[in-house]
């Protein structure tokens, strides 16, 4: 039986690849939105940079999160034949 993919796989793809960018921009959202609500409830205006800190955190914590899932996607490559005469070349260096 031949693998085909969805009909829609395409645009799976893309919006993977559009959630990511999507994702920081909330995460650094997030962070000011709970850095200003810290800062009007107890009145510390360092309350407010430490939300963007956490927002620009989980920011970065996606970005690793996606590139480790996207490393794990490329090793599945390593074991193709079409693939393995670029795998040697890397090797002799």
């Amino acid at each position: 039986m031949d693998k085909q993919k969805p009909k829609y796989a395409k645009l799976v793809e893309g919006a993977d690849g559009l959630s990511l960018g999507i994702s920081i921009v909330v995460a650094i959202l997030i962070g000011v939105g709970v850095g200003m609500l810290l800062k009007n409830s107890f009145g510390y205006s360092w309350l407010l940079w430490l939300g963007v800190f956490w927002g620009v955190g989980g920011a970065v914590l996606n970005v690793y999160k996606a590139y480790k899932k996207q490393l794990k996607e490329y090793e599945e490559f390593k074991d193709e034949n079409r693939y393995k005469k670029y795998i040697d070349d890397d090797d002799e260096d």
